[in-house]
This record gives structure tokens, sequence and C-alpha cells, in this order.
């Protein structure tokens, strides 16, 4: 392990080179003794400046992203102020701007504040932003956000939404399963996700708008969203890794476990991993979501709903689902790489990353350049190092 850092130290790598070993369209290609990939492509990540800078700056989260072998991300808007209006968008990217060391293009909300009782000023951030969502917080309202979806289709702009149903969460913070009733915790049911799923599916069929699901959790929002594909609706999905290689009874008294939405069932993740598999699941995102020490340490009931996933997201599926057979590599950088930039129209550029696919170790946070360090995958041992990462054609990480 030693030695390939050493090589790469002595000059061994080159981004020009790393680049012309990527042909036009491929998946991957062998470059010295490790592997370059396209840059991967991460479209729901909170980097929470401005307003909570205290979690997560847009340098800190670019350059984890970066260490993590990610060249472009797309930053959620629960943010203060909420980009919900020009004035306040500029605020994030002048930030972006000034700070980012790889692609971050940012979301506008769907709603004033985020508060779902009125339209944002769409329009006027039409250009600048990459889609409308409200991340953080489902619309409640069927008539809003139908005309959320109007406005987002004459403006071509896509709506990108947190399927959450209020009234059907009670006071839960993790899935409500076994262990929530082994435990004596409140839980989440999995309606909460999927029947404002199903609510929304009728609407794209009525309004035509570009739709795309956010961290989907159940077992049933893959059969909903499996069945709108099959009948021509505009619809896409994301999961993230935890939800892959995770469930609730892997659940330990720790706020590093907790996240929204939370771990589901065994089935629930047998059934995402069936998403993946056929095509019904376009993309894995890591939803990052970094938070204070402070705020990750009151066990699964008093700790913030969230955790950092940028810097482990690819050794985790590869680890455990290339390395034993489920998805191949190709596969893999499709869902990382390809099919989120083909789905939100983001081009490659001149972007690699080079990563030793040998090179083991085990998760240890104090190592994240992130300024969060609550992951449910700490001390699981992976295989997968990011060597080097190229924006732009220039190197923004070098192990």
């Amino acid at each position: 392990m030693k030695l390939h850092a050493e090589a790469i130290n002595e000059k061994v790598f080159d981004a020009s080179s790393a680049l012309s070993a990527l042909s036009a369209g491929a998946t991957f290609a062998p470059y010295n003794k490790y592997v370059v990939f396209p840059g991967f492509c991460d479209v729901h990540v909170h980097f929470r400046q401005p307003g909570f800078s205290y979690k997560e700056t847009i340098k800190s989260g670019s350059m984890a992203a970066a260490r993590g072998g990610y060249t472009a991300v797309c930053t959620m808007p629960n943010l203060n102020p909420v980009p919900d209006n020009y004035e306040n968008l500029k605020l994030q990217l002048d930030l972006i701007k000034e700070d980012s060391v790889i692609k971050t293009i940012p979301y506008g909300s769907i709603t004033l504040g985020e508060k779902g009782e009125a339209l944002s000023d769409m329009d006027a951030m039409a250009k600048e932003v990459i889609a409308f969502s409200d991340d953080g917080r489902g619309v409640q309202s069927s008539a809003l956000m139908k005309e959320a979806m109007e406005k987002a289709k004459s403006l071509g702009m896509m709506i990108v939404a947190h399927c959450e149903e209020n009234s059907l969460l009670k006071g839960g913070y993790i899935h409500d399963g076994d262990y929530a009733i082994a435990h004596g915790h409140k839980g989440i049911c999995s309606a909460s996700e999927y029947l404002p799923i199903e609510r929304d599916i009728k609407l794209v069929g009525e309004t035509g708008c570009a739709y795309h699901v956010c961290h989907i959790s159940t077992k049933e929002s893959v059969s909903l969203i499996r069945e709108a594909k099959k009948n021509g609706i505009n619809i896409s999905c994301e999961t993230a890794p935890h939800y892959l290689v995770m469930d609730d009874g892997d659940l330990q008294e720790d706020g590093r476990f907790k996240m929204n939405p939370p771990l589901r069932s065994k089935e629930d993740r047998e059934a995402l991993i069936e998403g993946i598999i056929d095509g019904t699941i376009d993309m894995i995102a890591t939803d990052h979501a970094p938070h204070s020490a402070e705020e990750k340490s009151k066990g699964l009931s008093g700790s913030a709903f969230g955790i950092v996933g940028l810097e482990t997201a690819f050794p985790v599926m590869y680890t455990k689902l290339v390395k034993t057979g489920i998805i191949s590599l190709e596969k893999l950088i499709e869902l990382m790489a390809i099919n989120p930039r083909k789905r939100f129209g983001i081009p490659m550029g001149n972007d690699c990353t080079v990563w030793d696919l040998d090179y083991s170790f085990k998760v240890d946070p104090k190592e994240f350049v992130s300024m969060g360090k609550a992951t449910p995958f700490e001390g699981m041992e992976l295989y997968g190092k990011c060597i080097a990462t190229v924006y732009n054609g220039n190197t923004v990480y070098n192990f």
C-alpha cells in the first residue's frame, strides 16, 4: 500500500495521461497499477452553507467529494437563507465560485422557505439551479405540488422530491420494525414514504413534468416506480449506499445510525438491490448530511437525522456489491457517474478519478475531510482507495 502512495507522490500520476486512458464513453480503464473511472456525480448532498457552516462548508464538502472520487455534486436547499429567490441563491453561488474545488450546482427550493405554502420564485432561479426540491421536507399539498410541476414543466426543469407524509410520522425516528419494537423506539412507517410517491406519480402523469424521487428506502417505493416506468411516466429515482448494505437489524444505540428515511427491513433492502439490478433505481446518491459531533451524540432518539457518505460511497458499494458478485463494476460506475449526469444534464468534461481497488482499510471517521464524522460504516473493512481526482483537467485530490 505504501508503495502505491509513493508512486503517486513521485509524479507517476499525470492528469492528462489518466484522462487519455479513459476513452470516450468508457466506464473504466486500466491506468498503471490502478483503475481510472469517469468522475463520480452525486445529485444529493448537503454542504450546509450558507447558514450552518459549523456543520460543513462549500470548501470542506467539495474537498470531501474530491477525496471520494466525485467531480460533480448537487447541493440541497435546506439552508439559511433558503434559496427560494435569486438574491438568496446568489449567496450560495458566490460561495461556490470562491471555494468549491469541483463542479457544485445548487437546487432551488420548490416553496418559499421550504414551508410548503407558496411556490418559490422559480422563474428567477431556473438558469442557475440544477432542479427544484424541498429536500428535508415533503410538499404536503397535492394542489401545490401540481402547481410546482406545471411551473417546472414550463421552465424545462425537474422536480426532485423528498417524499414524506407528515401526518404518518407520529414522532418516529427509526423504521417501524422489529428493532423499534424490541427497544421501545418510535417508528416511521413505510407508508409515509411510498404514499407521497404514489400521489406524485399521478400528478406527473397529469402534468408531464420530469420528476425524480430522492433516497427511496422501501419495497413499495421500488414497485411503484417500476410500474410507473413501464407506463411511460417521466420518473427517475435514487437510493443511498446505506440502504443497500444495511437494514434495521444492523441498528445500534448510536446517532451515527440515524438518518431520514431510516434503515428499513431486510425485505426492503433486498427489494432495493433488485431495483438496482433491473434498472428501476437509476442512480446511487449519498445524501451526505453532516452534523456537529454534539448533534450526533444523543442516541437514536435525540440525535439529528443525517450521516456523511461522500468519502465512503465507492468503497462500500465496490466491496459489498461488486466484489460479492451482485452487480458488475461497469454497472456501479453507471450508477455513480454515468446515469446521474444523463438524467440531470451534467456534462462530464475533462474529469476522472483513479482508484487502487486492492487497497483494504477500516473506515476511520477521524481521517475524513468532511467536517461531519457520523457514519454507520465506522470500523467496516472495505476495499478501494481514491488515488487521484481530476476535475476540468486539473488534479483536485491526490493521495
